[in-house]
Formats: C-alpha cells, structure tokens, sequence
C-alpha cells in the first residue's frame, strides 16, 4: 500500500472505473465537481466512473455508472479495453479514498448528447455542479484541475491506444 499521509480518516480502499467518454467530435465529456463539505479544494473537471460492484467487470460498471450519472446507455463493445491503470487516494466526506483505477474508453458517434443527472446519487447531485464536452485538444492544453490530476498529461498517449501505467497519486 502507497504511503498515506495522517489525517486520522478511515481509509475505504476499492476498485473503481473511469471513463473517457468521446463524442463523434472527439469531444471528451467532464464533471465540474466540487466537495462541498471541503471547500477548500476548490473545484475540478472530472472523469465519470465509479466503484466497481461485487460480481462486476470493469465493463459493466463503466455501462452502469455512464447510465446512472449521465443517462447515456451505451453497449458492451463500445467500452475499450482497461489500457490506463493507476491507484489514487484523496479525502471524501470523512473518508480518506484509496481507489484502484482502470481507465476505459467510450467512443459515441455523432456529437455529445446531453447529460441527464436524474439517476445520480444524492451526493453526485451535491458534487457536480455542471458539465461540458471539452475538445480533447483543450484538454491536454488546459491550466485547470482535472481529476485524474494527470489527465491533460497522459490524454494523448491514452487516445492513440498506449498502455498507461501511472504512479500513484496523491490527490487530496
């Protein structure tokens, strides 16, 4: 296990998909997301996903979590393979998170649709407070926060179907 820092949290350790979730314009769609209970950390641009259920494959959980956060469904061979691995930790709602990520792609024909947030958790609804489809190229060249940190980094390398094993890291 990485070395957390001492923030006397309860350390809630799983497994978790994100997606890159491209239009037909390669438009990336984002989260603008915050904490509320932490407003000190300001607020981000994020990947959609989430954890992992038992029994689940990464597949399914990237299908359920599209559906639930954005009201996109989409089907089983548009979720690319788990090329972009990482493990992350950050502090969420008196938890210190320490998250095993895969990172998958979602390829959409035909320009992002909007999002439908009403299958969204009440937190998610707390937590995101928009979204936009961003042109991926203004992704990589964007000074802003991004969650995973490295996104703008890393896009690139990802998109051209790279393996990306990322160190871990230290969000929060």
């Amino acid at each position: 296990m990485p070395e957390l820092p001492d923030d006397d949290l309860p350390v809630v350790e799983r497994s978790v998909v994100r997606l890159v979730v491209l239009d037909g314009n390669d438009h990336l769609l984002l989260f603008h997301t915050r904490y509320p209970g932490r407003p000190d950390l300001g607020t981000w641009w994020e990947l959609p996903g989430g954890g992992i259920d038992p029994g689940e494959t990464y597949r399914e959980t990237a299908i359920r979590e599209l559906r639930e956060e954005t009201g996109i469904a989409v089907r089983p061979d548009q979720v690319g393979p788990p090329t972009w691995r990482r493990s992350a930790s950050f502090r969420y709602r008196d938890e210190r998170r320490l998250q095993h990520e895969v990172v998958v792609l979602v390829r959409l024909t035909g320009p992002g649709p909007a999002v439908d947030g009403t299958g969204r958790l009440d937190y998610e609804k707390e937590d995101y407070i928009g979204f936009r489809w961003w042109p991926s190229a203004e992704v990589v060249g964007s000074p802003e926060r991004f969650y995973p940190g490295r996104l703008p980094a890393l896009l690139t390398s990802f998109l051209a179907g790279e393996p990306v094993e990322e160190p871990f890291e230290l969000w929060s």
